[in-house]
């Protein structure tokens, strides 16, 4: 990820000078400083969060038994790695960023497209944000109160001071993200090699029972097989953010498949040894009523280095926090500049070359989730919100297969994968609600189409008296952040938008 997001305009060969859509294809595709080794950072950085080190509890929880557990964490990945190869096509056959967003707007139109960017800018991006900053500030405090649970307001302090140092450092440099981005996934993965190894060298010894009868006490039902998975692929979750960045991507067509095969499993692997050394070391009683399984597992077994297992879990949380920082103000961008968001989200650093605007909107949503005492309760009622949508993006691959043929396809997936991920989606969305209906999805779902009530007078319409409104306050912020329109930043005057 390159100093700079944005393409420097090349001379015009034509004596009429460039065309209009020319000018706007220029100011709109990003650097593609992105390598190989970059993107598998950013999906292994983002998918390993806090996700191993507390999910494990509640995939044991809902499936009941050892056995059933590492089957639905084997599965996760495997379903992972399948949508992520639907998005590979996708991501290679549609190069523009914002995950999601361009595969539905180009498959299912503009309203679509709008509730997709509504719903994910405004609640899934900035509450997932403040939640792995809250993992961080919980491990992060956690030394300094042994025995007992950390003060609220100093996990919130931390989980605010970690906010507001990402949100920095993605707006200061892309290339520092990307060091970032980078270092703190070699920390995680070393915590979670020394873990494998411990973990392999018990077994070893013969701590083997807790691996015995290992589908005994199953559980069978419908609706709690459903949330073990939702608790498994809430710790995959990260395996789409490459396609949040393909405008950044080098030779997308190549590292974009590349990335997503060598991550993906990468990180399945890691996630089954891990627990496979967790049960190594506790029964499925103990791992339960553990406040922390992984500084559990320390404590039992590095002692008396047990204290680099919180350290590098802040550590990685920290990383994972950096990865949906970066991938959000992506989608923020591309939404602001398809006129789904206000414009100033569209804008760039006119001295940094970065999405400011767009990652300090974000930042700020984050921060008024971590104020309320419990948003987990929210984010569980919306994941079925992101499962609808990343079965829609599913469904946009195989309607494309028949509307748009004469796209290019690079990467070209089995069909049957694309109507596989479809119909686990649907399970999804559908299990926890007929097992368990509750209110909280109605004002979920309210809350999506309830989006529909801002497009139609502003995104459709586009009234002149908003415009008018508008103006003033997009003109004071720019002068206020610096920033301007992509297309702006190779005036050699002072931009248009600046001048009086």
């Amino acid at each position: 990820m390159g100093e700079g997001s944005i393409r420097k305009r090349q001379p015009h060969n034509g004596s009429t000078g460039p065309t209009k859509e020319e000018k706007l294809e220029k100011a709109t595709v990003l650097h593609k400083d992105v390598g190989l080794l970059s993107g598998i950072c950013l999906i292994v950085g983002t998918m390993i969060g806090s996700g191993i080190f507390i999910s494990p509890k509640s995939v044991l929880l809902y499936s009941g038994s050892v056995g059933p557990c590492l089957l639905i964490w084997t599965a996760c990945g495997v379903l992972s790695t399948l949508g992520a190869l639907c998005y590979a096509e996708l991501g290679t056959m549609i190069t523009k960023s914002g995950g999601e967003y361009p595969y539905l707007m180009e498959a299912f139109g503009s309203i679509v497209a709008y509730l997709y960017s509504w719903t994910t800018v405004i609640v899934l991006k900035p509450s997932s944000f403040a939640i792995i900053s809250l993992s961080f500030a919980e491990y992060t405090a956690a030394p300094f109160y042994p025995g007992c649970t950390p003060p609220t307001v100093v996990i919130k302090c931390l989980a605010v001071a970690c906010l507001l140092i990402i949100v920095s450092i993605n707006c200061i440099s892309v290339k520092l993200a990307s060091y970032v981005q980078n270092f703190f996934t070699a920390a995680k993965l070393v915590i979670i090699v020394v873990i494998i190894v411990a973990g392999i060298v018990l077994l070893a010894q013969g701590n083997t029972q807790n691996l015995s009868n290992a589908f005994e006490g199953s559980s069978t039902s419908f609706g709690a097989i459903g949330l073990a998975f939702y608790n498994g692929l809430w710790a995959y979750d990260g395996w789409n953010q490459l396609n949040f960045i393909t405008e950044e991507l080098r030779d997308p067509y190549r590292n974009l498949p590349l990335a997503i095969i060598i991550g993906i499993p990468l990180v399945t692997v890691c996630y089954v040894l891990v627990n496979v050394a967790y049960f190594a070391v506790m029964t499925p009683s103990e791992l339960l009523v553990s406040p922390a399984v992984a500084v559990t597992f320390g404590d039992r077994v590095l002692y008396p280095l047990s204290w680099i297992v919180p350290l590098f879990v802040a550590f990685s949380t920290f990383g994972a926090a950096n990865g949906s920082c970066f991938t959000a103000g992506r989608l923020a961008f591309v939404s602001g500049r398809e006129g789904h968001m206000v414009k100033i989200l569209s804008y760039v650093s006119l001295r940094r070359y970065t999405p400011s605007p767009a990652l300090i909107f974000n930042g700020i949503l984050s921060f008024f989730y971590i104020l309320p005492s419990d948003i987990n309760s929210l984010i569980n009622y919306f994941s079925f919100a992101q499962w609808a949508f990343y079965g829609l993006t599913a469904l946009s691959l195989i309607v494309m297969r028949f509307t748009r043929k004469e796209l290019h396809r690079p990467v070209r997936v089995p069909i049957f994968i694309a109507a596989l991920m479809v119909v686990v989606s649907c399970y999804l969305v559908l299990a926890p609600i007929i097992d368990q209906p509750e209110l909280e999805y109605l004002y979920c779902t309210i809350f999506i189409f309830g989006g529909l009530i801002l497009y139609y007078p502003f995104v459709y319409l586009k009234p002149s008296w908003a415009r008018r409104i508008m103006r003033p306050i997009t003109m004071h912020l720019q002068l206020f952040m610096e920033v301007v329109p992509p297309e702006e930043l190779e005036a050699e005057d002072p931009p248009e938008s600046l001048k009086f």
